[in-house]
């Protein structure tokens, strides 16, 4: 089976970004006096954009749309700010990317992250890699698992559906490549558990970056 593109996620896929997320959220959190989360609850929170990070970081009775609102344009202009302190690629991923790009597979990301924050962090760890498209949360497109950002993708880069492996860590992102059509890889270094991506409907599952050149 031929694998011209590779789709990415992002956060607990390429890099693990849970302590620069977790930071910059109790940062706000305490601003305002509330409590704090610990990396483990951050690892449940994340996955659905930064605006459902928020939300389930707040007491519940705080949750309404304009405090949720106020307290991620502040995360925001932290997080962007903070984006590097803790966050690095996950061990092996380098090395796979370049041997992808050697092959001559063309490699995206698709990411419920903000898209300046998605943007900035493929600058500043991969600065030598020639992504198709890299795609964060943006207004007007649906996030995962609504398969409308792999489309845009597919679209772009004329790619048919049948030769696109998606990777991901999560259950949302299993979701989201049975929804467009694509094979799956479910990745077991990330943020959620081995049951998840099996309940979720993953493909394969990978333990390994370069276990993923065998799917190709």
């Amino acid at each position: 089976m031929k694998t011209s593109l590779v789709i990415f996620d992002l956060d607990g896929t390429l890099l693990n970004t849970i302590g620069d997320l977790a930071v910059a959220c109790n940062a706000v959190l305490a601003v305002r006096g509330l409590p704090q989360h610990s990396y483990e609850e951050y690892c449940h929170f994340v996955g659905n954009g930064i605006l459902r990070l928020v939300e389930r970081a707040l007491p519940e009775p705080l949750r309404t749309p304009e405090n949720v609102a106020l307290v991620r344009a502040d995360f925001v202009k932290y997080y962007i700010d903070h984006i590097d302190c803790h966050t690095k690629p996950y061990a092996g991923i380098p090395e796979l990317v370049a041997e992808l790009a050697r092959r001559g597979v063309r490699m995206a990301v698709a990411s419920n992250k903000f898209q300046e924050g998605t943007e900035k962090l493929i600058r500043l760890f991969f600065p030598g890699v020639s992504f198709a498209v890299v795609f964060g949360q943006r207004p007007g497109v649906p996030l995962k698992p609504d398969p409308a950002v792999v489309g845009e993708i597919l679209a772009r880069t004329g790619t048919p559906r049948e030769e696109v492996l998606y990777v991901g860590d999560s259950g949302v992102d299993m979701q989201t490549a049975r929804a467009a059509g694509v094979r799956s890889a479910g990745v077991t270094w990330g943020f959620r558990d081995r049951q998840e991506l099996v309940e979720a409907g993953a493909g394969h599952l990978v333990d390994r970056p370069e276990e993923l050149l065998g799917l190709l």
